[in-house]
C-alpha cells in the first residue's frame, strides 16, 4: 500500500462528472433516478490523503483502517463509521470481485469529506444520459456498493474513463448544537475514573523541528523541569525508552501526525519514569508554520483527555458480514505493528478498551513455560511494566490462572491470585491464556478498580480476541528471539576476542564491566576471590553515568558481598536496593531534622541518586573457572526496571567466558611474578662501592617477563682490596637455564672467596655444570679479579671462557680487546684455562657485554664486535654510567624491533687524576 498526505494542500478539482451525473439522496422509490451534481464548486479542499491497495483480501481491512485513521485525524469522528462502511464495500468490489488494485482518495472540505474509490475495470457499457441505473439486488454477493452510497451518502456518483472506473461519495458533517461535542451517561461516584486530588494537565508546545517552545506550570509539577531547562530541547530527549507510544509509533513520528492519542513515558528531573497519556494536535500559526500542542496527564488519569471510544465491535459490525473480514485486523487494526513491543502494547490498549477496563497487561511465557514475563501493560505503575517475572505453576506468588481463563470478582478476597496487580488498587480481573498448538505462549488480562465488573461473558470475549492474536504474537516473539540470538552470538564473539586479547588482570576486569554496561545492564560490579579461604573483594564498579560510580562503590563497600554460590545462572540480590533505600531515608530524615545528626554526610542529592541508580533489579552471576568460584559478576538496573530473560541468558554466557579469561589472567600474573622473583634472585641485589673504580651495569630482559633469562652479572668483594666481577650467558631460557645461572653465580662467589685463582674457579664451576647431567647447559663466562692500585690504576686478571671479548677504551680513544678467547664451560670435562693480566690506567674503561648486544640485528645487518668498538670510541672522557647508557642507546637504535635476547652491559672505569 502506498499513501500520501498533504495537509492544507488544494489539489486540482475532482475529475468532472461528465461520464455519469452525480446522485443525491432521495426516497427509496426515487433512488434509481439520475440527478445533476449540485455540489457547490466553491467548497475549499483543505487536506488530501491518498492510498493504493493491491488486489488481495487483506487490502479491504487496510483500506478501512486508512479511511478511519485519516478521518479521525481530521476530527471527523461523527462520519467515520459511514465512510468506513462505504469504502469497505467499494474496495471489496475492486480488489475481490473485479480483481484490480484500488486507489482511495480522501478530500477534506469545510462542510464534510469526499472519498473517491477508483479501480481498473472499465470494460462495461457506459450508461447513456438519462438511462436508469440498475444497482442489482441486495441479496447478491456483489453490487451493493451503489445501494449503500445511495442510502448513506449525501451525494455520490460514478465516473468512467477508458482505463478507470471511479465511484465517489460525499458525506456532510451533521449539524451539532453549539458547545456539544460528546457526552456520556451519569455514573455513580464509585464508577468514575480515579484521579489525584488535583489533576495536572501539562501543556507542551513543540515546534516543527521537535523542540519545546512552551512548558506550563503543571508540566513543571509533573516532571520537575522548569521552563528554562527544557525550552529548545527536543521532547524525544525526555522520552523514556522503551516506553514508546502504544501504537508502536515513535514519539517523533507521533508529533508529526495531525492528531494522536496514546501512552508513553517521560523521564523526570530525578531520573524516574512518569507514565503519561498524551493527546497531540498539529496546528499552524497565521504565518503557516506548523507546531504540535501536547496535553499530558498521568497515565492513570487518561479519562481526562481520552476521546470517547467507539462501541465494541463497531468496525466489525460494519463490514464483518463480508467474506474478507479478518478478526485479527478487527481487534488490532491495520496496519499491524511490525515489532513485538508495538504489537503487544496495541493489544493491551485494545483489550482494555474492549472491556472498558482501567488497566490491562500481557505476559509472555519463557521457553520452558515455567515463568511469565511482563512485556506490556497500560494503566499500571511503571514498576509493573517491563520484564517482571512470576512463576507459572508452583511457589509463592504463583500465577494461578495462566493456562485457563479466570475471572476474579474481588482480588481482596483472594490475595496473591494475580501477583502483578498487588498494591495497584485493582479489584476485579479477567485473564485468559494465549496458546499456539497447545503450548502456552502468554497470558492476557484486564482489570478494573471496582469489584464484580467481569463475568464469563467478558472472559469469552477476551479469550476470542486472545485466540485471534496468539499466533501473531508467537510469530513476532520467535522473530525477536532470532534477532536477539543473532545479536547475542555477535556480541559473544566480540567479547571473546577482547577477553582473549589481554592477560592483564586489571584490564580483564575493566573489559568485563565495559562489555556489560550499558549493553546488558545500567551498572555493574565485579567481586573477586583470591582463594577458597578469602572473602569476596569488590574489585571494579562501573555505571553508565560516571558521576554515580563513586556513590555505588561506596555503598557496596559498606555492605556484605553476595554469597559465592557456584550454582550456575543469575540469582536476584535485593540487598543493594534495600540498603540504598534505607540510607536515602536516613539522610532525608536528617535533612529534615527528624533523625540523629550525622557527623559526616554526603548530602541528600548523591544519596538519593545512588538509591535511584541501584533501586531496580540486581542479579548476581558466579564466575566459575576450573571448578572454582573466583568471583561474582553483579548487574543492576535503576528503580522500577527488570532484566529480561534473554539478557540474563546472554549475561550467563558472558560470565563463563569472562571467568575463564580472569582466571587465565590470574595464572599469568602469578607466573610472571614467580619468574620476576626468580630472575631477581639470580642477579645481585646491589653493586659494591669500589674506591678508585667506577662500576655501572645495565640489564634488559627480553620478552614480557614470563621467562627467566640466561644472562647474569655479578660484582662482589673477595678479600681485602680485591673484587671479583663476572658476566655470563647460559644457553636457553626457562627453569633449566635458571638452574645453571643460579649455580654459576653462587659458585663463583664461594670458590673465589676460597682463595682460588680465576682458572681454578672456572674449572671447578665447569665440573659442577657437567654434574647437572641432562639439565646442564653450556655457559659463556667472563670472570676476573680487580685490585685498585695506589697509583690510581687498577690491575685486572681476566679469564674469557667462550664469551664476547671485553673491550678496553684508552684515553686517546683507541679500543682493543682486553683478553683472548678460551673454551666455554659445560662442554668439555678437562679444561686448561689461563688468566691474563690487564692494567687500566686512569681514564681507561673496560666494557663487558653479553651476546645480546653484539648480535643485535636489523635484517641481514648485525652490530657485531666491530660495531660495538666503533660506538665505544665515541665514549672517551665519559663516566662509566654514561658509557653504559650510550652503548645501550646505540644498540636500541640499531634495530626497530624489540630485542629477542637478554642484554647485559658491565662498564668499569678508572677515573683520571683530575677526576679523583
Amino acid at each position: 500500500m502506498t499513501t500520501g498526505l498533504i495537509p492544507g494542500a488544494q489539489p486540482p478539482e475532482p475529475r468532472p462528472d461528465s461520464a455519469l451525473p452525480a446522485q443525491t439522496r432521495h426516497d427509496p422509490a426515487d433512488r434509481a433516478a439520475q440527478h445533476t451534481d449540485d455540489r457547490p464548486r466553491s467548497s475549499v479542499i483543505t487536506a488530501r490523503a491518498a492510498a493504493s491497495f493491491e488486489p488481495v483480501g487483506r487490502s479491504v481491512a487496510s483500506a478501512r483502517s486508512f479511511v478511519r485513521d485519516t478521518l479521525q485525524g481530521w476530527g471527523f469522528a461523527d462520519i467515520v463509521d459511514d465512510a468506513v462502511v462505504l469504502t469497505s464495500e467499494l474496495v471489496t468490489n475492486a480488489v475481490v470481485h473485479a480483481g484490480t488494485s484500488a486507489d482511495v482518495l480522501c478530500l477534506r472540505m469545510d462542510d464534510g469529506v469526499r472519498i473517491e474509490v477508483a479501480d481498473r475495470y472499465p470494460e462495461r457499457e457506459i450508461p447513456l444520459q438519462g438511462a436508469a441505473i440498475s444497482m442489482g439486488s441486495p441479496d447478491r454477493e456483489g453490487g451493493r456498493g451503489l445501494q449503500l452510497c445511495a442510502a448513506l451518502a449525501g451525494r455520490w456518483g460514478v465516473e468512467y474513463t477508458p482505463t478507470h472506473k471511479q465511484v465517489w461519495f460525499q458525506l456532510e458533517l451533521p449539524a451539532r448544537p453549539v458547545g456539544t461535542r460528546a457526552a456520556g451517561p451519569s455514573l455513580p461516584a464509585a464508577l468514575l475514573p480515579l484521579a489525584d486530588g488535583r489533576v495536572r494537565v501539562a501543556v507542551v508546545q513543540i515546534d516543527r523541528n521537535g523542540a519545546i517552545t512552551a512548558w506550563n506550570e503543571d508540566a513543571e509539577d509533573l516532571f520537575g523541569y522548569t521552563c528554562d531547562q527544557v525550552t529548545g530541547k527536543p521532547l524525544t530527549d525526555l522520552a523514556a525508552w522503551p516506553h514508546t507510544p502504544g501504537t508502536g509509533t515513535g514519539v517523533a513520528e507521533a508529533l508529526r501526525l495531525s492528531r494522536w492519542e496514546g501512552s508513553y513515558g517521560i523521564r523526570d528531573a530525578a531520573g524516574r519514569v512518569v507514565p503519561v497519556y498524551a493527546s497531540h494536535l498539529r496546528v499552524r500559526d497565521t504565518g503557516g508554520d506548523p507546531s504540535t500542542v501536547c496535553l499530558l496527564v498521568r497515565d492513570h488519569e487518561r479519562a481526562v483527555l481520552q476521546t470517547p471510544l467507539r462501541a465494541a465491535g463497531g468496525d466489525s459490525g460494519a463490514s464483518g458480514d463480508g467474506p474478507n473480514s479478518d478478526p485479527f485486523e478487527v481487534f488490532i487494526g491495520s496496519p499491524a505493528p511490525d515489532d513485538l513491543d508495538g504489537l503487544l502494547q496495541r493489544t493491551v490498549e485494545r483489550a482494555r478498551d474492549m472491556l472498558d477496563a482501567d488497566s490491562a497487561f500481557l505476559l509472555l511465557a519463557t521457553d520452558d513455560e515455567t515463568e511469565l514475563e511482563v512485556r506490556a501493560s497500560t494503566g499500571l505503575p511503571s514498576a509493573r511494566q517491563r520484564f517482571a517475572r512470576v512463576p507459572v505453576e508452583a511457589g509463592p506468588g504463583r500465577y494461578g490462572s495462566a493456562r485457563m481463563p479466570a475471572v476474579h470478582d474481588d482480588l481482596t478476597a483472594v490475595p496473591g491470585a494475580v501477583p502483578l496487580l498487588s498494591g495497584t488498587g485493582m479489584r476485579s480481573v479477567v485473564t485468559v491464556p494465549l496458546k499456539v498448538e497447545g503450548r502456552l505462549t502468554g497470558s492476557l488480562g484486564v482489570a478494573a478498580e471496582a469489584p464484580g465488573r467481569y463475568s464469563n461473558e467478558e472472559a469469552l470475549r477476551l479469550q476470542f480476541a486472545a485466540d485471534r492474536i496468539a499466533l501473531a504474537v508467537e510469530s513476532a516473539r520467535l522473530g525477536e528471539l532470532e534477532r536477539l540470538r543473532r545479536g547475542s552470538l555477535s556480541f559473544l564473539v566480540e567479547a571473546s576476542d577482547l577477553l582473549a586479547g589481554t592477560l592483564d588482570r586489571d584490564q580483564t576486569l575493566a573489559l568485563m564491566a565495559q562489555m556489560t554496561v550499558p549493553t546488558l545492564a545500567t551498572w555493574c560490579a565485579v567481586y573477586t576471590i583470591a582463594d577458597q579461604a578469602s572473602e569476596p573483594y569488590l574489585s571494579y564498579v562501573l555505571h553508565e553515568d560516571e558521576e554515580l560510580i563513586d556513590g555505588i562503590k561506596s555503598l557496596l563497600s559498606k555492605m556484605p558481598p553476595p554469597d559465592p554460590v557456584p550454582t550456575p545462572g543469575a540469582r536476584v540480590w535485593t540487598a543493594p536496593a534495600e540498603v540504598a533505600h534505607q540510607a536515602a531515608l536516613r539522610t532525608s530524615m536528617r535533612s529534615l531534622g527528624l533523625g540523629e545528626p550525622a557527623t559526616v554526610s554526603s548530602g541528600i542529592g548523591p544519596t538519593l541518586a545512588t538509591a535511584g541508580a541501584v533501586g531496580g533489579e540486581t542479579v548476581v552471576l558466579p564466575l566459575v573457572a576450573r571448578n572454582r568460584v573466583i568471583g561474582m559478576l553483579t548487574l543492576g538496573k535503576p528503580t522500577d526496571e527488570h532484566f529480561r530473560q534473554e539478557i540474563l541468558e546472554l549475561a550467563e554466557d558472558l560470565s563463563r567466558r569472562a571467568a575463564l579469561a580472569l582466571d587465565n589472567a590470574r595464572l599469568y600474573s602469578e607466573r610472571t611474578a614467580i619468574s620476576q622473583s626468580l630472575q631477581r634472585s639470580l642477579l645481585p641485589p646491589e653493586l659494591p662501592q669500589i674506591d678508585g673504580v667506577e662500576v655501572e651495569v645495565i640489564y634488559r630482559a627480553a620478552g614480557e617477563g614470563n621467562e627467566v633469562g640466561g644472562d647474569f652479572y655479578d660484582v662482589f668483594p673477595i678479600r681485602d682490596g680485591a673484587y671479583g666481577f663476572a658476566i655470563g650467558d647460559v644457553c636457553g631460557t626457562g627453569p633449566n637455564a635458571a638452574a645453571v645461572t643460579g649455580l654459576a653465580r653462587h659458585a663463583l662467589r664461594l670458590l673465589a672467596r676460597e682463595g682460588l685463582s680465576g682458572p681454578a674457579v672456572l674449572e671447578r664451576l665447569n665440573s659442577a655444570i657437567l654434574d647437572e647431567g641432562a639439565r646442564s647447559r653450556f655457559l659463556t663466562l667472563l670472570y676476573g679479579e680487580m685490585r685498585p692500585q695506589p697509583d690510581g690504576s687498577a690491575e685486572l686478571k681476566v679469564v674469557c671462557a667462550g664469551h664476547p671479548l671485553p673491550l678496553r677504551l684508552r684515553q686517546d680513544g683507541s679500543v682493543e680487546a682486553a683478553a683472548e678467547p678460551q673454551p666455554l664451560l659445560g662442554v668439555l670435562e678437562d679444561l686448561e684455562l689461563y688468566e691474563q693480566t690487564v692494567t687500566l690506567d686512569p681514564g681507561d674503561v673496560l666494557l663487558c657485554v653479553t651476546d645480546g648486544v653484539t648480535e643485535r640485528r636489523e635484517g641481514t645487518r648485525m652490530l657485531g664486535d666491530d660495531g660495538l668498538a666503533d660506538v665505544l670510541t665515541t665514549c672517551t672522557g665519559l663516566t662509566a654510567g654514561a658509557v653504559a647508557a650510550r652503548i645501550m642507546r646505540a644498540v636500541e637504535r640499531f634495530a626497530s624491533d624489540a630485542p629477542s635476547d637478554d642484554m647485559a652491559i658491565l662498564a668499569m672505569r678508572v677515573p683520571g687524576l683530575h677526576n679523583a
